[in-house]
């Protein structure tokens, strides 16, 4: 076993290697036990053997806050020597066989895990004599910009949810147009697209005819689709309408009473935001399937 003075100065070198240690899987010191805590596990709980008259060294990659080490039981105990990155503990001749002992030891950098908590197992003779626990860190910065990630997401979802809730106050149909500021007195108006597209689509599919309408502030295009005899049933997931210098409308929604079936003709529509100084056209539209490669690209679409 190694003497103290160099086990200290071994523990002392462990915390400016640690980067190099984690990667390891066996321990440094031979006949160690290793642990590795990691930021999520701090309820963890590791159990480690004592034995009365015996030395159970552990050897840390961090800074132990000395003054915040709890030990219960304490009195158990005839030696609790806490140093800069390392703990020894005797268990004392009154110490029970299968008595145990909660142990929690703070870390002095602040990254988490902060602490870590052990469970001191009493045998009467085989005593753990060294235990080597490293830290895989994560700093309070990650923390922080996981928190703001999260409330932007709430946020986001909060403003989508209001929108929603806003639009089901709503009337539906024309009224429901007229309330949201969809349509003015000019109406909407609608042109037939079907022989002025670009048609780029799966083998599989095909698309007879095109539609597209505009109000005040919203661009639809209504898409008849085929799905060949023999092949499997289309089901648009999702849909992008962009300009030609790439900018995008904002899809609102992309609907489709049902999957069309092979042998049938079926019918998507796309609805878009777009007030009247957006929808200079013409736009490349595309829509895709939910489970698989087809697709249908229509170009030169334009709105009235």
């Amino acid at each position: 076993m190694p003497s103290p003075s160099r086990v200290v100065l071994l523990a002392l070198l462990l915390g400016g290697s640690a980067a190099v240690a984690q990667q390891e899987v066996s321990a440094s010191v031979p006949g160690a036990r290793r642990i590795e805590l990691t930021p999520e596990g701090t309820g963890n709980v590791s159990e480690v053997t004592v034995s009365p008259g015996l030395s159970t060294m552990l050897l840390f990659d961090s800074e132990l806050q000395r003054e915040a080490v709890e030990l219960e039981g304490r009195q158990r105990f005839s030696l609790i020597d806490v140093g800069q990155a390392t703990l020894r503990l005797v268990p004392s001749a009154n110490a029970t066989p299968g008595e145990r002992f909660k142990l929690v030891v703070r870390f002095r950098d602040g990254s988490a895990p902060s602490s870590a908590v052990f469970l001191l197992k009493v045998h009467p003779a085989k005593a753990e004599a060294t235990i080597e626990v490293y830290r895989e860190q994560r700093t309070m910065e990650s923390y922080q910009q996981e928190i703001r990630d999260a409330r932007a997401e709430v946020l986001r979802c909060q403003e989508e949810l209001a929108r929603m809730r806003a639009e089901h106050k709503a009337p539906g149909g024309m009224p429901g147009l007229l309330v949201n500021g969809g349509l003015d007195p000019h109406g909407v108006s609608g042109q037939a697209l079907t022989k002025t597209v670009a048609k780029t689509a799966a083998n599989e599919l095909a698309v007879p005819f095109v539609n597209s309408y505009r109000s005040s502030k919203l661009a639809t295009v209504d898409v008849w689709v085929d799905v060949k005899t023999g092949t499997l049933p289309w089901t648009a997931e999702g849909a992008t309408l962009k300009g030609r210098s790439g900018e995008a409308l904002k899809i609102l929604q992309v609907w489709q009473s049902e999957p069309v079936l092979p042998g049938t003709r079926g019918r998507v529509i796309v609805e878009a935001e777009a007030p009247a100084a957006a929808v200079q056209g013409p736009f490349s539209l595309k829509l895709w399937e939910a489970d698989g490669p087809r697709s249908i690209t229509l170009g030169n679409v334009t709105f009235p």
